[in-house]
């Protein structure tokens, strides 16, 4: 009986309508499934699930797959049900307020109803200061609140953002933005356009409030992890009502942190609240101590000192609390709740995706114990006299007895760092008209993927024969690599080298003698035809992919937010040059945090080789970071190296294609000599499908995007006035602004 039942509904499902694209992804991202979950659990490619959900060009699935896919989607419309239109500008009273807190949902205007349609939220657009209208009590279930109030000027909340969670405990999102409105009242701005009345009257209490009442925070990412802190951001007008300075003075901003007589700080310690190591500064952590499983922990980001750097969030930290509340919300749901800057974030999202202790199978006793989770770097951090000399840096406390002065050349010293590279134009390439920079997208986080690296100490070897599937670092002699013979695949390639730059320096330099490279270096010297011969290593025979689920996490975080921008993967080139062009504009809010998510990719991996950050350090002593298990200068300089590798790959296919070499190169960005002013002009596409193995234009990381075209004559003559014929033009490539101070002038 139930194989019959089985087949009716297979044949229901292969004749039921589908629902509209956007009403597609909405239930998708409802129940936290990526297009890759769809398209292993349906047997087919990620563009497929992708194209189903395009507004612009939906596609319908076919046989089998559209059976699988309508029952998908039943069951998740089951879970989600798409909320109801808001039934009235006046709004209705509701039943489930939770103590001391009123709920006022921002949605308004046209855009509201919208949004109550197609299951967004949206945030308006107004100034903090402007006051909220009625307050209403709060629904029993905030994230599908149809209580509306009209306020034109509104937009639309971005896309998979909603108020919460499926975890009822944090039902109004991981964060909330608190203000005080003009009339006096404090209010906190949460993600989904919820906004609740504050009761507390200090900051002990509003620390107290969050943790009772506010249903802030957010699940773990791993199942031995631990949930993440409520974040609490405080706007100008909220640190005046809870004593606190606005900016902070010359010395509290040097130290990064108010004094410890602060009475706010005595308000805390009479409250028994405590400070994390680091104090009272833009990113404050107010705990106490935990009992239990049960943590109590509020975090306080203060943007007016700074908390959001404007490299990285741009002018978020300006923004209207709602709108704060938005950017912040939307990288909290794809990447993880800020922890600190970028880099911190990025940092803590590897220890999140994979928790260094796990609880172990239950004794004879039925209890269980902390053990080591596989995979982790640990919980303890590698003895800093135990590191392999060539991997630190200048001033560890393995290197305290050289010389005061001495310079550790590349003998000594493990040097990968991406390129800065660049070299006179040819006659040939005077005579073109433009000069047309490619930008890798997410260019680390693609060096990261699949890489294998070490998860514990190493291993000292000597004369080691070289295995590529080893990581550690490798003292040997690639100065014989002849970058005017190449293999390229399987046939062997005639190249001008001198056109080129050195896969093994960041300057291109070719190397002069033995120096130590990490092990995607010295595996390309083999995949290029030559023979390597290590004198010495430092190899670690305990590895794994550890930064597999950390790549992944900020891919899909990366092209989630570019697609509610308008630019989506597997796009047509053209299309897709079109999308990238102003799609900043689109949406500035969305723009920052796109710009964040990139930074969490550098910033984390340039954390774990951090450096001294003052503290009255001295050259030999160790240092604050170096009691972290995420101090791990050798898996920064592996993915450096594989990303430099990755780049210069696709340079040589390029070249041995077409001739062409690049002009200048800056981190992950390429600039070659065209007559146009697109890649189209000179990448080699036939029918649509670029060289194999080449660039390729698209918004996945690893691929690469239109970086800037300016003229063949301006950059001869930003070279000339500043008597520099080597001049890094990748550098300036964007928008051509090229200003004394960038030469030292």
């Amino acid at each position: 009986m139930s194989e019959l039942f089985d087949a009716v509904d297979a044949l229901v499902a292969s004749r039921s309508p589908l629902p509209p694209a956007d009403e597609r992804k909405r239930l998708r991202q409802a129940h936290g499934l990526t297009l890759d979950d769809v398209a292993a659990a349906l047997k087919v490619r990620r563009a497929t699930v992708s194209g189903w959900e395009s507004i612009k060009k939906t596609t319908e699935p076919r046989g089998p797959e559209r059976e699988a896919y309508a029952r998908l989607l039943n069951k998740l419309a089951e879970l989600y049900p798409a909320p109801a239109a808001a039934p009235d500008p006046v709004p209705a009273t509701c039943t489930g307020q939770p103590a001391q807190a009123e709920a006022r949902t921002l949605a308004t205007g046209p855009d509201a109803e919208a949004a109550a349609m197609t299951g967004h939220e949206t945030t308006p657009t107004t100034s903090a200061s402007t006051p909220v209208e009625q307050a209403v009590p709060r629904p029993a279930h905030p994230a599908r609140s149809t209580l509306t109030s009209r306020r034109p000027g509104a937009r639309k909340a971005a896309p998979g953002t909603p108020a919460g969670g499926t975890d009822p405990r944090f039902e109004n999102g991981p964060l909330a933005v608190v203000d005080v409105d003009d009339v006096g009242h404090v209010l906190a701005y949460c993600t989904g356009g919820l906004v609740f009345d504050v009761p507390a009257k200090s900051l002990p209490a509003l620390v107290e409030w969050t943790l009772r009442e506010a249903k802030l925070g957010q699940s773990k990412l791993a199942g031995p992890g631990k949930d993440a802190d409520p974040l609490i951001v405080l706007t100008e007008a909220a640190l005046e009502r809870y004593g606190l300075p606005v900016t902070l003075m010359e010395e509290e901003r040097l130290a990064g942190r108010l004094p410890e007589g602060h009475k706010v700080i005595k308000q805390l310690a009479r409250a028994e609240w405590k400070l994390t190591k680091r104090g009272f500064g833009p990113w404050a952590r107010i705990y106490r101590p935990a009992t239990g499983s049960e943590r109590a922990c509020v975090q306080l980001c203060i943007p007016s000192w700074q908390a959001l750097d404007t490299r990285h969030w741009g002018e978020a930290g300006q923004l209207p609390p709602a709108e704060l509340a938005r950017v912040l919300g939307v990288y909290a749901s794809r990447v993880m709740t800020p922890r600190g800057s970028t880099a911190v974030t990025g940092l803590e999202l590897m220890t999140a995706l994979h928790p260094p202790t796990r609880a172990s199978e239950p004794d004879a006793d039925g209890k269980r114990h902390s053990e080591h989770n596989p995979g982790s770097l640990g919980k303890d951090a590698i003895d800093p006299m135990s590191w392999p000399p060539c991997e630190v840096p200048d001033g560890h406390p393995v290197l305290k007895d050289l010389p005061r002065f001495h310079v550790r050349g590349p003998a000594e010293k493990l040097f990968e760092e991406a390129y800065d590279w660049a070299r006179p134009m040819t006659d040939a390439e005077c005579t073109l008209r433009h000069l047309v920079g490619l930008d890798v997208n997410m260019a680390f986080a693609a060096g990261a993927n699949g890489l294998v690296v070490g998860l514990g100490e190493a291993t000292h070897v000597k004369n080691p024969a070289f295995d590529p599937k080893l990581p550690g670092s490798w003292l040997v002699d690639l100065s014989h690599v002849d970058l005017s013979r190449m293999r390229v695949g399987k046939e062997w390639v005639e190249l001008d080298g001198s056109l080129l730059p050195s896969p093994f320096t960041p300057k291109g330099e070719r190397p002069t003698g033995p120096a130590w490279y990490a092990t995607p270096t010295v595996a390309y010297a083999q995949e290029l035809g030559y023979e390597v011969r290590p004198i010495e290593a430092w190899v670690r025979y305990e590895n794994g992919r550890y930064l597999d689920g950390w790549y992944q996490r900020l891919r899909d975080a990366y092209l989630a937010t570019m697609a509610d921008l308008g630019v989506h993967a597997d796009m047509e080139p053209t299309d897709f040059l079109a999308a990238m062009d102003g799609y900043k504009d689109r949406d500035p809010d969305l723009a920052i945090v796109v710009s964040a998510i990139k930074a969490t990719v550098k910033g984390g991996l340039g954390k774990l080789r951090e450096r001294p950050r003052g503290e009255g350090w001295r050259p030999g002593e160790p240092w604050r970071a170096l009691s972290r298990p995420t101090w791990r200068p050798d898996i920064r300089a592996a993915v450096i190296s594989r990303t430099r590798i990755n780049l210069h790959r696709k340079i040589v296919k390029h070249a041995a294609f077409t001739g062409q070499y690049p002009v200048a190169i800056l981190s992950d960005c390429v600039v070659y000599a065209a007559n146009g002013t697109t890649p189209l002009d000179f990448l080699p596409y036939r029918d649509g499908k670029p060289l194999p193995g080449g660039f390729k234009l698209g918004i996945n990381p690893g691929l690469v995007k239109h970086e800037g075209t300016q003229t063949v004559l301006w950059g001869e003559e930003v070279r000339e006035r500043f008597n520099a014929p080597e001049l890094n033009l990748a550098r300036y490539i964007k928008d051509g602004t090229v200003t004394d101070a960038d030469n030292g002038e």
